[in-house]
Parts: structure tokens; C-alpha cells; sequence
């Protein structure tokens, strides 16, 4: 059984983020539930390819090997199928072999509503409605971009995030929204280098992520052949002198970050190129853009820099398919 649910790290997905479900999702929005029903029926026992989230959630479920009798990850099936139409994805998992046992099938509602019972740092989806509602409501949701990314067979799990208004809160980014003068900035957050900043979305999920890396030292001193398989960056715009009080947050916090890049506007995606994270969080649509194609991306619309498009309509499109229904 492991740790209690309360006690683990719990990673929320829709079954849209975890596999490829284009090809249904089509169906049911040109020929109709019914069709969608039946054409789900009939493809059973059909194998689905692996989604944007597929590389991340599997080897967030591999670190179990850490600790095999705590079981400290735990993976939850957040759907908006109902029961008959999900039992498709529920075989998918069992063919690719992932150890999720949990889900939650809601027939078309909101499944992010569910994320507290099932004590969730992340919920990761391809639908806007969902995310941003998520969000709206303070809870840890993130919006999943098609990538070409194509994934190889190392163990390590690489994690890349932004810092302001994803990890921390965006109280920094006000001030620079305020005017967007980077002298202004600068100067603000140097006179304030060793004051703590909130925490933001991912707070929580960071936290977790740095017990698991306890966790994996505990375990290299135990056995000294174990390669610990975590590696975790931070990759903001933020530069000299406005570094200074990422480091101090991240003290205050009691988390050490592996990798830190403080790029001073170089674009993101030549970093990630580099560091090929499994998945970057990220609150600004436009360095999304730049990165999903070849790095799989998720929006987390929190904060300044979202609030005059939380209900953009385009939306939708620009971030890949939807799936109301069928997510």
C-alpha cells in the first residue's frame, strides 16, 4: 500500500494529456457522442501512442524504485470520459505498463474539482476551460502544448521552470509590468535581494520534488552505485542584478536547485535545447510559443501576465486540442 495518498507526491493528468486521443477527439466532435461511444467500444483494446505528458508521468512513476515499499509518487486519472468511454485509457495504462490505479471518470464535468481529494501538486491538461478555472480557483493546473519531442530511453528525469509566477508568486513581475523599465526593476529587486518571495503554483510541487532528491541521497549512501535520476532547473529571464533574490527565495525555501540560468532576455528555447527537460512550466505564452515545438510545454496561466488573456479566445487552437469531452 505505501504511504498514505496525503503523504505522497500526487501528479493529476487528463487521459488527453497521457496519450495521443486526436484521433477520438475528432470523431466525437464531427460524427458525435454516440459515434464517439461506439468508436471507442470498437477500439478497446486499440494501443494509443504516448502524449506530451507521457515521458514526465512515467518517470515521475519510475522513482518509486527509490523507496518500493513507501511508493512515494502516485499518479491520478482526472477524465472527463465517463467510466464506459475511459475503460479504453484504463487499458492503454496497463499496456504501457504504468502503475496507475487511480482515476476519476466525471462524463463531460470539470475532474480539476477533484484535485484537493486526491491531494494533487500538478494537474496537467489539454483543456483551457479547465486550467484556467483550476487556476482562478489557486489550485496547481497547467495547460499541455503539442510538441514534437521525441523521447529517448534514459532514466533521468529532467524538470525545467520558470520562476516568477510560476514558482514564486508574480508580486516581482507587477513591478515590471507597472512600467517595464529593467533599470526600474533592477533596481527594485536588488534594494530587496534578501527578502523571500511568495510561493507560486508549483511551490508545492517543487517542495515534493526536493523530498524525493532527499530521498535519492538517503539512498546513494546506502548504495553508493545508485545514480541519483532527479535533475531539476530554473530558467528565467531574470539577470544580474535580479538573480540575487532567486537564490535567496530558493534558501528561504530550503530547496537547492541543480541547474539555474538568469538568461537577460537570450531565448529560453536555446537553453532547453541544451538541457532537454521531459517538462517545462512556464507563465508567459510567448516563451511557450518558442519552446513547445521541440519541448514539452505547459502554461500555467497565473498571475499579471495572464490576466488580459485568461479568456482569450484562440486560446484553444494555439495550445492544441481542447477536449472538452473526451479529455
Amino acid at each position: 500500500m505505501g504511504y498514505p495518498i496525503q503523504d505522497k507526491l500526487v501528479i493529476a493528468v487528463s487521459s488527453s494529456a497521457l496519450f495521443d486521443l486526436h484521433e477520438s477527439d475528432a470523431v466525437f466532435r464531427e460524427q458525435g457522442e454516440d459515434e464517439y461511444r461506439a468508436y471507442q467500444r470498437r477500439n478497446e483494446d486499440a494501443p494509443l501512442r504516448p502524449g506530451v505528458a507521457y515521458p514526465f508521468i512515467r518517470r515521475m512513476l519510475q522513482l518509486n524504485a527509490i523507496d518500493r515499499k513507501g511508493q512515494p509518487v502516485e499518479v491520478v486519472l482526472l477524465s472527463r470520459n465517463d467510466p464506459d468511454t475511459g475503460l479504453r485509457v484504463f487499458k492503454a495504462i496497463e499496456k504501457h505498463k504504468l502503475n496507475i490505479t487511480r482515476a476519476a471518470f466525471v462524463a463531460g464535468r470539470s475532474p480539476f474539482e477533484y484535485m484537493d481529494a486526491f491531494n494533487a501538486s500538478l494537474f496537467l491538461s489539454t483543456n483551457p476551460a479547465d486550467v484556467n478555472a483550476a487556476v482562478e480557483r489557486g489550485l496547481p493546473a497547467g495547460l499541455v502544448f503539442n510538441t514534437r519531442f521525441v523521447d529517448d530511453e534514459q532514466e533521468e528525469l529532467r524538470i525545467a521552470f520558470d520562476f516568477d509566477g510560476v514558482l514564486a508568486d508574480d508580486s516581482a513581475e507587477q513591478v515590471f509590468q507597472q512600467d517595464k523599465e529593467l533599470l526600474l526593476f533592477h533596481q527594485h529587486e536588488k534594494q530587496r535581494s534578501q527578502e523571500v518571495l511568495g510561493g507560486g503554483p508549483l511551490k508545492k510541487l517543487l517542495e515534493e520534488i526536493a523530498k524525493l532528491q532527499q530521498l535519492e541521497n538517503h539512498k546513494r549512501k546506502s548504495d553508493p552505485n545508485y545514480k541519483p535520476k532527479i535533475r531539476t532547473a530554473v530558467v528565467t529571464a531574470r539577470n544580474a542584478p535580479a538573480h540575487e533574490r532567486v537564490i535567496t527565495t530558493l534558501r528561504g525555501w530550503g530547496i537547492r536547485i541543480d541547474e539555474a540560468f538568469f538568461l537577460g532576455g537570450v531565448d529560453k528555447s536555446r537553453i532547453l535545447k541544451s538541457f532537454k527537460p521531459h517538462i517545462f512550466f512556464d507563465d508567459q505564452l510567448s516563451h511557450i510559443h518558442g519552446t513547445a515545438d521541440e519541448t514539452p510545454s505547459v502554461h500555467i496561466p497565473f498571475g499579471i501576465t495572464n490576466k488580459p488573456r485568461i479568456n482569450e479566445p484562440d486560446r484553444a487552437e494555439r495550445a492544441g486540442p481542447a477536449l472538452d469531452a473526451t479529455g
